[in-house]
């Protein structure tokens, strides 16, 4: 499982131009599977995205595709997980 955190850059003035490229990138880490939950990190410093199902170098080549990421408008984290217990809600992400 993967926290990754994107964080709000020198270029994030360029974010309107690329939020729907961001949106379709977000749209298909869900279709995929492969996302688990997005969100905004609060107050106003970027996004975080749960992601699982996949290696570290599926990951970050995902990430890279972001095009926040490539145009330098957020800076990417990527932190891995390895759970170790879960609520009985969570036991998907044990295996």
């Amino acid at each position: 499982m993967f926290a990754i955190f994107l964080k709000f850059a020198e270029n994030l003035a360029k974010a309107p131009e690329f939020m729907d490229a961001h949106k379709a990138w977000i749209k298909q880490g869900f279709d995929d599977g492969v996302f688990l939950m997005v969100g905004s990190v609060q107050p106003n410093m970027g996004g975080a995205v749960l992601a699982h199902g996949v290696a570290r170098g599926e990951i970050e080549a995902r990430v890279n595709d972001d095009p926040f990421v490539m145009e330098g408008i957020v800076t990417a984290e990527i932190l891995e997980i390895l759970p170790a217990r879960a609520d009985p809600r969570l036991e998907f992400l044990m295996g």
